[in-house]
C-alpha cells in the first residue's frame, strides 16, 4: 500500500504503531525504517489504536531529529473488536487489553448482555455467546466489541460479545490468541451445510471428471506429509518412460473444481484467506468435508488434481556431474490414486535402509531434488537454517515435552518439488502473458493477470547497518550502491559456517530480509533467486493458490479473464498477505503461550541458552533444546550500569566492560512465568 502525499503541505497519511506508554509511530511508506516513521508524543495519539490508519499533522522539524506529529483524524479502524481481562472497581466495569500496545482500558457501561443479542462484527453468519445475568465477569476473559471513542479525555465504551473463561485455561487462552488478532474461528454453519451438499454429490462428480483429464492412476504415486497432518493437498508421481526419461508429476488437491467463485465456501475462504496452525489445533480456511476428505489425497482414493509434470534425462540420477534440466512440461487437470500415505519420518527410513516400499522411487526424488537444491543454490537462493518448534501435549493439552523438528532429506525432497511446480506454473503464465521480469503485460491494469509470490531486495539502509556490524566483526558484505546480491549473501554465510558468531551473524542478516508477500505485479523472489515465482501447491490451507489453479486453468482454455476477476484478484492478494501475517502471529503466540506454560512448571531451574535478542531494558535469551525464550532485565545482569549498544547489537557495561552480545551462550534459571502476557523472566547464573 503506497502513502500517499501530504494533501495540505504539513498533513500526511498512514498506520500508526502504538505503545503501553502511550506514543506511538506513524509509518508514511511500504516497509519504512523506524527512523523515518513520525513520532507522535503521549498526549497526542487522538483515540489511535494499533494499525489504524490515521491523518497526522506535522510539527516543525527540528534539525536532525526524528519528525513528531499529531494525529489528527481516524481515517480507518484497523479492527473494532479486543481481547482483555474483565476487571472491575468501586462499581465500574472495565476490560484491560491483552494486547500490550494499547494503552487504555475499555469501559464496559452495561457488562450485562441481553441473552438475546446475536451479532457478529465481522459480518458473517456466527452466533455470539450471551452472558448469563447470573455470571461472575472479574477476571475472566472476554472477547469486546468497541462502541465509542471520539473523546481522548474519556475512556473507550465497549460491550461485552463472549465470554472466553478462566484466564490460564488452555481453551480460554487460544480463543484469545485468535479472536484478538481479529480472526475467526468456528465456520458458520451454512458453509458446513455446504460442503456437506459437494460430498453427497463427490462421486458422481468425479466420474464425470475422468473422461475429461490425464489419468495419473496407473503411475506410482505417493504422499509425505507430517505424522500428524490430516489433509494431504500434495503428491508425487515418478515413472520411467519408454524413452528412459524420467517423468516426476506434483499432483495438487483441485479444491477449484469443487469450490465456485463467490459460492459462500469461496466467500467465506476469501475473508479467512489461510489456515491457521496453532499448537493444538488447525483452523482450517475450508470445513473439514472438504480439506480432509473431498479434495485430501488420501491414500487408496481417486481425487482430481491440477498438475505439473516434468521430463527429466535418463541419467539426472545417475550422473552425478549432469546438471538437472526440465527437458519438457505439462501442466493440466487429472485424476490421481495415491498408493501410499509416507510421513516424513518412514520416508526417511526407506531411504536411511536402502530398502522397503519404494524405495528405488524415493531415492531417485531424493537425488534429484538434491541436485535442484544446489543449483538453486549456486543461482543465489538463500538458505537460512531455522528450527521448527514442537510440543508433546497430554490429555489436557498441557506441554510435557518441548523439542524442534528434525528437517530430514525427505522434508527437502517435498520442498523442492513444490518449489519446482510453483517456479514452473509462474514461468508458463509469464510466457503466456508475454511478460519480462519487473514489467508488466498489461500496463493500463498495473500490474499482470497472475497472482505471483514476490520477495523484494533489502532496503539499503538495513544492508548498511548490517554491512557496518559485520565490518566490525572482521567480515565483508560487498554493497554496490546500497545494494548486495543473493549469491554474495550466500557467501557471507559459508564463511560464518561454523565460527562462534554464526547464530548471531545468521539472526542478524535474517533480520534485514523483507517479507514475501502475494502481488499481482512481478518484482521476482529474492530470496529463492528466481525470476518467477508462485504459491500453486497447497490450495487447501492458502487461498491465493486457489486464484492461481483458476487463472492456470483460463490459460490452459485459452480463455479471457476479466478486468473483473483480476481487479479481484489484485485485491485479494494484498488481503492474503495481511491475513497471512495474522496467522502467523497467532501461530507464534499459542507457541509462545505453550512455552511459557512449560517453563511455569520449572521455575527455578537452570538451564543453558544464547543470547537471541537485545533490547534497552535487558536481553532475549532462547533455551538450547525447547526454543523457550525469556527475558533477563537489565537490573538482573550484574551491579553495573549497562549501555545499549543497538548497531552492535549488545549491551555493555559501564565499569566493568561486560559485553551481552546477539548469540553469546550463557547460563540462566528460570525466575518468573506470567502465563497471561505469555511472558517469561530468566535470571543470568554466574
Amino acid at each position: 500500500m503506497t502513502t500517499k502525499k501530504p494533501d495540505v503541505g504539513n498533513f500526511v497519511e498512514g498506520v500508526i504503531t502504538t505503545t503501553a506508554k502511550g506514543f506511538g509511530f506513524v509509518s508514511v511508506g511500504e516497509d519504512s525504517p523506524r527512523e523515518n516513521d513520525i513520532k507522535v508524543e503521549a498526549g497526542f495519539l487522538n483515540t489511535a489504536l494499533p494499525r489504524d490508519r490515521v491523518k497526522v499533522r506535522l510539527n516543525a522539524k527540528i534539525s536532525d531529529m526524528q519528525q513528531t506529529g499529531e494525529v489528527v483524524e481516524i481515517l480507518a479502524r484497523n479492527k473494532i473488536t479486543f481481547v482483555g481481562t474483565v476487571e472491575d472497581e468501586n462499581g465500574v466495569t472495565f476490560l484491560i487489553p491483552q494486547d500490550t500496545r494499547i494503552y487504555v482500558d475499555f469501559l464496559i457501561p452495561n457488562p450485562i448482555m441481553p441473552a438475546t443479542a446475536s451479532s457478529n462484527p465481522s459480518g458473517a453468519d456466527r452466533r455470539w455467546q450471551a452472558v448469563p445475568h447470573n455470571q461472575k465477569l472479574r477476571g475472566k476473559k472476554a472477547l469486546v466489541r468497541l462502541i465509542d471513542w471520539t473523546d481522548p479525555k474519556k475512556s473507550p465504551t465497549a460491550e461485552i460479545i463472549e465470554i472466553l473463561g478462566d484466564a490460564g485455561d488452555n481453551e480460554t487462552e487460544i480463543r484469545a490468541i485468535v479472536l484478538d488478532k481479529g480472526l475467526q474461528m468456528e465456520l458458520p454453519e451454512k458453509i458446513h451445510r455446504e460442503a456437506d451438499a459437494l460430498k453427497k454429490s463427490a462421486s458422481e462428480f468425479i466420474s464425470k471428471e475422468i473422461k475429461k483429464r490425464r489419468d495419473f492412476r496407473s503411475v506410482t504415486t505417493f504422499t509425505i506429509d507430517p505424522a500428524d497432518a490430516k489433509d494431504f493437498d500434495d503428491a508425487i508421481s515418478i515413472q520411467t518412460l519408454p524413452s528412459g526419461e524420467i517423468e516426476i508429476g506434483v499432483h495438487i488437491a483441485d479444491v477449484s473444481a469443487y469450490v465456485k467463485p463467490h459460492s459462500a465456501i469461496d466467500e467465506e475462504a476469501r475473508v479467512r484467506a489461510t489456515s491457521i496452525y496453532l499448537v493444538d489445533r488447525v483452523i482450517p480456511m475450508f470445513p473439514e468435508v472438504l480439506s480432509n476428505d473431498i479434495c485430501s489425497l488420501n491414500e487408496k482414493e481417486d481425487k482430481l488434481v491440477f498438475s505439473a509434470v516434468f521430463t527429466f534425462s535418463p541419467d539426472t540420477d545417475t550422473n552425478p556431474n549432469s546438471k538437472v534440466v526440465v527437458k519438457d512440461s505439462w501442466f493440466g487437470r487429472g485424476i490421481i490414486n495415491s498408493a501410499k500415505r509416507f510421513t516424513y519420518e518412514n520416508a526417511q527410513e526407506v531411504l536411511d535402509n536402502g530398502k522397503g516400499l519404494f524405495y528405488d522411487e524415493i531415492h531417485t526424488l531424493n537425488t534429484i531434488a538434491k541436485k535442484l537444491a544446489k543449483q538453486d543454490k549456486e543461482e543465489g537462493a538463500i538458505s537460512f537454517e531455522h528450527d521448527e518448534v514442537r510440543f508433546e501435549l497430554d490429555a489436557n493439552k498441557k506441554p510435557v515435552r518441548v523439542y524442534t523438528k528434525k528437517f530430514q532429506d525427505t522434508n527437502k525432497l517435498v520442498e523442492m518439488f513444490m518449489l519446482l511446480a510453483n517456479k514452473k506454473v509462474a514461468e508458463f503464465v509469464s510466457s503466456k502473458l508475454g511478460n519480462v521480469q519487473g514489467k508488466t503485460a498489461h500496463p493500463e491494469h498495473e500490474g499482470d493477470l497472475f497472482v505471483y509470490r514476490v520477495h523484494d531486495e533489502p532496503k539499503p539502509e538495513r544492508l548498511a547497518e548490517l554491512a557496518k556490524f559485520v565490518a566490525g566483526l572482521g567480515y565483508k558484505l560487498p554493497l554496490k550502491e546500497g545494494r548486495v546480491s543473493s549469491t554474495d549473501i550466500n557467501k557471507f554465510l559459508e564463511q560464518i559456517k561454523g565460527k562462534p558468531e554464526e547464530t548471531m551473524l545468521n539472526t542478524a542478516t535474517v533480520r534485514t530480509m523483507a517479507k514475501a508477500i502475494y502481488s499481482t505485479r512481478n518484482i521476482g523472489h529474492y530470496g529463492l533467486a528466481y525470476e518467477h515465482y508462485t504459491h500453486f501447491t497447497s490450495p487447501i490451507r492458502r487461498y491465493p493458490d486457489v486464484m492461481v489453479h483458476r487463472i492456470l486453468a483460463h490459460f490452459l482454455s485459452n480463455e479471457k479473464v476479466t478486468n473483473e476477476e483480476m481487479n479481484e484478484y489484485r485485491s485479494l492478494a494484498t488481503h492474503s498477505s495481511e491475513m497471512e501475517k495474522l496467522a502467523a502471529d497467532a501461530e507464534r503466540a499459542s507457541i509462545k503461550f505453550k512455552q511459557a506454560e512449560y517453563m511455569s512448571e520449572r521455575v527455578g531451574k537452570e538451564f543453558n541458552g544464547i543470547i537471541s535478542g537485545v533490547a534497552e531494558w535487558g536481553v532475549f535469551v532462547e533455551e538450547e533444546e525447547t526454543k523457550c525464550e525469556g527475558l533477563i532485565r537489565i537490573s538482573d545482569l550484574g551491579n553495573d550500569y549497562y549501555i545499549f549498544e543497538r548497531d552492535k547489537y549488545r549491551i555493555i557495561g559501564k565499569q566493568s566492560h561486560e559485553k551481552f552480545t546477539l548469540g553469546d551462550k550463557l547460563k540462566f534459571r528460570v525466575k518468573a512465568v506470567d502465563l497471561e502476557k505469555k511472558s517469561i523472566d530468566y535470571e543470568l547464573v554466574k
